[in-house]
């Protein structure tokens, strides 16, 4: 299977050499060039299945050069060993009848990118030496709070790389933020960047598009990869949970084969859901994807209108790895939805890089619309679900989950769809303290390491290990650089 680049058909690669570099030397993002399809007694035979088994099948499908042993060290590496405190990787909780829970943050960031991060170094160091590559791996990440600890807990100490993460100087929360700094490994680095996610972003792609610095790093013996979701490695992964969400259901009776079952996914990167869409094409009987935005409801407005526009305020709001308006994995549907329309792809990314927005045609609207539905959710309203759904469920959610939550909600009120949804659920309730207290009405939440242990008290439930151990870690790192200077950042943390 061949591997192409969004923004030019005739750049191919294999998996191996898409994992590798991650993204396209044109900019544009690599992407299968068909997508395989599962067999039709597929379903039956992954309901019996572990999460693990699940994953090499899954994965096997669009990994051609990589073999079902290596997948199986690989799958076993990333997902077991106790790295995850749930046996079933990525339960399925369930709500009533008509709403489950897919629970993706039992992983030891204990956030969602877990699922993706844990896989990607075995994915990515296997990819270099298929592609004979000797030279190190000098992983750059942008990150809006949970991808960036995701990345370096994946890649710590993994010979043949160095990794590091850029985040928005004051726009993670503090839990986020200190589980970064405090990382351990002696391949890792980290700095904050003045400015939001997507100043962060852009400064990442504009890196990895310097042709001048990939020659003077490839001299020195480096090159640029990426593990943020731009890379296909990061995506794959995603993909899994969706089919083992729905065998899950399966099997517990919930669903019967053949069923429809909604998805709504709070967005921001657009990959997650992205995945999801992935699912529905290799064949789960996925019906419609509903993409839940926070404040930053860009996608909301582009699914609606068809106009994609980040001219526009840039809120930091209590759910703030959604707070982006330039979601990158768009790039990968519109691909689809074009039927790989490379040049058309391209007239699009030109013109947002260019004036900021651009407008999909409307043929190419309506099969969006066919498949996906969208809504927004303010920090306000995504407080009040919590509380609500704690009232009523004693299910106890973060911020993120909180707007799909309110989302799903106001859509089945404004269509009647009362089809049996998946809410995933991205990230502990303990990296977000504060919102999550207030949601339960406590008048005044503490921050940081001393809100971890309030919550707890006000719930009755115990932190994950992985958030109640950052007490007394040292603090490594400090730096903060402007957006124009990140380059500099690399160049000292490879000279």
């Amino acid at each position: 299977m061949y591997y192409v680049s969004t923004r030019d058909r005739l750049g191919k690669t294999t998996v191996a050499g898409a994992i590798a570099y991650g993204l396209a030397p044109d900019g544009g993002l690599y992407t299968p060039e068909a997508i395989p399809s599962l067999a039709g007694n597929a379903l039956d035979t992954l309901k019996g299945m572990t999460y693990q088994q699940r994953a090499v099948y899954i994965m096997n499908m669009y990994l051609d050069s990589y073999s079902a042993s290596e997948l199986t060290g690989f799958c076993a590496k990333a997902y077991g060993g106790g790295k995850f405190d749930d046996p079933a990787v990525a339960p399925v909780r369930t709500l009533d009848g008509k709403t489950h829970v897919l629970e993706l943050w039992h992983g030891p960031t204990c956030a969602f990118k877990d699922m993706a991060l844990q896989m990607l170094p075995h994915l990515l160091t296997a990819a270099l030496k298929k592609e004979g590559e000797t030279k190190t791996a000098c992983i750059l990440v942008a990150t809006s709070g949970d991808t960036g600890k995701g990345a370096l807990e994946g890649f710590r100490d993994v010979p043949g790389t160095k990794i590091l993460v850029f985040y928005p100087k004051d726009g993670v929360s503090e839990v986020q933020q200190l589980q970064m700094i405090t990382q351990e490994g002696g391949n890792v680095g980290v700095c904050s960047v003045v400015g939001n996610f997507d100043d962060a972003q852009t400064g990442v792609k504009a890196i990895f598009s310097d042709s001048a610095l990939r020659t003077e790093l490839a001299e020195q013996g480096t090159f640029l990869s990426s593990a943020n979701s731009i890379n296909w490695g990061r995506v794959l992964p995603q993909i899994v949970y969706y089919v083992s969400a729905y065998c899950d259901l399966l099997r517990s009776g919930a669903l019967e084969k053949g069923d429809k079952l909604n998805v709504c996914v709070p967005t921001g990167n657009f990959g997650n859901i992205l995945a999801a869409y992935y699912a529905k094409q290799t064949g789960v009987p996925i019906g419609r994807l509903i993409c839940a935005s926070n404040r930053n409801n860009v996608l909301t407005d582009f699914i609606e209108t068809g106009v994609y526009d980040k001219n526009r305020a840039f809120y930091n709001t209590t759910s703030p790895s959604m707070d982006i308006l330039i979601s990158s994995n768009l790039e990968r549907l519109l691909h689809a939805y074009t039927y790989g329309d490379a040049e058309q792809v391209k007239r699009y990314m030109e013109k947002l890089a260019r004036v900021g927005s651009y407008q999909i045609e409307e043929s190419v609207k309506k099969r969006i619309e066919r498949d996906f539905a969208a809504g927004c959710c303010g920090d306000e309203k995504g407080k009040a679900a919590i509380g609500r759904l704690w009232r009523e469920k004693r299910y106890l959610m973060d911020p993120h989950t909180a707007v799909a939550v309110d989302v799903l909600e106001q859509y089945r009120t404004r269509t009647g769809d009362d089809t049996p949804t998946l809410v995933v659920s991205t990230a502990s309730p303990f990296k977000f303290c504060p919102a999550v207290m207030e949601g339960l009405g406590e008048t005044h939440p503490e921050q940081g390491l001393k809100g971890i242990d309030q919550l707890s008290r006000l719930t009755g439930i115990v932190p994950p290990a992985p958030l109640a151990g950052l007490a007394g870690k040292k603090v490594r790192f400090t730096d903060f650089v402007e957006k124009e200077n990140m380059v500099d950042k690399v160049r000292e943390m490879l000279g």
